[in-house]
């Protein structure tokens, strides 16, 4: 059972639900946390300068993934493909807790998501607690489908300062060519008892965002969707453009409408992501992912965990943000970033939010 933390109050009437969040994450800032901060960017302008992996602080913002598992078949994804090769399984809290009391005083934002749905954990709103209660901007990423009257409740009282609802489509039938599997009642329905829950408790977290991932099947939905969300009460409606794996010789899912797709038509008829792939990455300076079962991955887009540069079940994180291979790592991309094959699809440099 997770345990009740004061959470703040619901915002006054002048103060918008963004403008919310963001003093809920500034208030969340401590002399200690914008010195690291400080250092990292000094340390990330010295390294594109030299073209040197120079790396003074500590990660302000990490993504823990609370498991692999998931309820649902989304055809780009690893988790709903089941197309891992490395284990499934769920994040131990005892583990979990010992990783977050070494980075605490260092890190800001601490994202409970990478593969799987997280709410499959049945510890995950504990350890969602457990970090708020030391002062770090919590977020998550969900499909919805375990946001029942309890668990909106629970959520609420967890302090998770940031819920995002994966919702890509206004009606079943289009929601269901992307999220296979999936119900859209029961996304709307979990969305409608976290908003109730915050009104009932007179909390202004967690701020809820409806995040649509636009895709050719959903793209003529988005003014319903951002409909859906203000007749719910959600605080925000998102657009994101979706990544897709196999785009070279086009695909169904790449929108019509330019501005919402990440790749585009190349005059071979090929095409090709937008991203001109730069030789810096500000990922790998200030965040990084630690999988479930404590291996540190250097970004999001490693969804394989196929650049494991350390084990956080043999050695500290300290250690391994120092080591030898995720400093050869920062160097490859300084070298040489679209010769490595997880940042060949990479947004780093690229507008993701439409």
């Amino acid at each position: 059972m997770s345990h009740a933390i004061p959470y703040p109050t619901a915002a006054p009437s002048w103060l918008s639900p963004t403008n919310q969040d963001r003093l809920n994450l500034a208030r969340k800032l401590t002399p200690r946390r914008l010195y690291n901060m400080s250092r990292v960017l000094s340390s990330y302008y010295a390294a594109r300068a030299t073209g040197k992996p120079v790396q003074w602080g500590l990660p302000f913002s990490v993504s823990f993934e609370p498991t692999t598992s998931c309820n649902l078949r989304c055809p780009e994804c690893p988790s709903g493909l089941r197309a891992f090769t490395r284990p499934t399984g769920m994040l131990q809290p005892a583990f979990f807790e010992r990783v977050i009391d070494e980075l605490a005083p260092d890190l800001l934002y601490l994202i409970f998501y990478f593969q799987g749905e997280p709410y499959l954990n049945p510890s995950f709103l504990d350890m969602a607690s457990y970090a708020s209660r030391k002062g770090i901007y919590t977020a998550t990423s969900t499909n919805a489908h375990y946001l029942h009257d309890e668990n909106a409740r629970r959520t609420v009282e967890s302090g998770l300062d940031r819920l995002i609802i994966s919702i890509d489509g206004s009606t079943q039938e289009t929601y269901q060519q992307y999220r296979i599997g999936g119900k859209l009642e029961k996304v709307l329905e979990g969305a409608r008892n976290v908003v109730a829950w915050k009104r009932k408790l007179g909390s202004s977290t967690p701020h809820v965002i409806f995040q649509f991932l636009v895709v050719r099947p959903n793209e003529h939905q988005i003014e319903e969707v951002r409909q859906l969300g203000r007749d719910i009460g959600v605080d925000e409606v998102r657009l994101k453009t979706a990544q897709i794996y196999d785009y070279a010789e086009g695909s169904d899912l790449i929108p019509t409408q330019d501005q919402y797709a990440r790749y585009r038509k190349g005059e071979d008829g090929r095409w090709h992501i937008k991203n001109k792939l730069l030789n810096h990455c500000w990922k790998l300076w200030h965040a990084c992912v630690i999988t479930w079962d404590g291996q540190v991955v250097p970004c999001c887009f490693d969804k394989d965990a196929s650049h494991r540069l350390g084990d956080l079940s043999q050695t500290g994180f300290r250690e391994i943000w120092q080591s030898a291979p995720y400093q050869r790592f920062r160097q490859s991309v300084l070298r040489s970033r679209s010769e490595i094959d997880i940042c060949q699809n990479c947004t780093e440099g690229l507008k993701v939010w439409a």
